[in-house]
């Protein structure tokens, strides 16, 4: 699977399946604070993943006044 990662912005290819919480884990990237994106669409942390998917992990920011 193709990863993309947009703090700091890179791109790893991942071979086999797993679902998001492993993918976050393995990447060392806590789930509650990053939003995880396959082909487009927000993903729950027990989706599973294919190898052929594209998965867009973004930070979660929150701001106020």
């Amino acid at each position: 699977m193709k990863v993309l990662l947009r703090n700091p912005a890179r791109e790893i290819e991942l071979a086999g399946r797993r679902n998001v919480n492993a993918l976050l884990a393995e990447l060392a990237l806590p789930r509650e604070s990053h939003l995880v994106i396959r082909n487009g669409t927000l993903v729950p942390g027990d989706a599973e993943l294919a190898a052929d998917d594209v998965i867009e992990i973004r930070p979660v920011i929150s701001g106020g006044s």
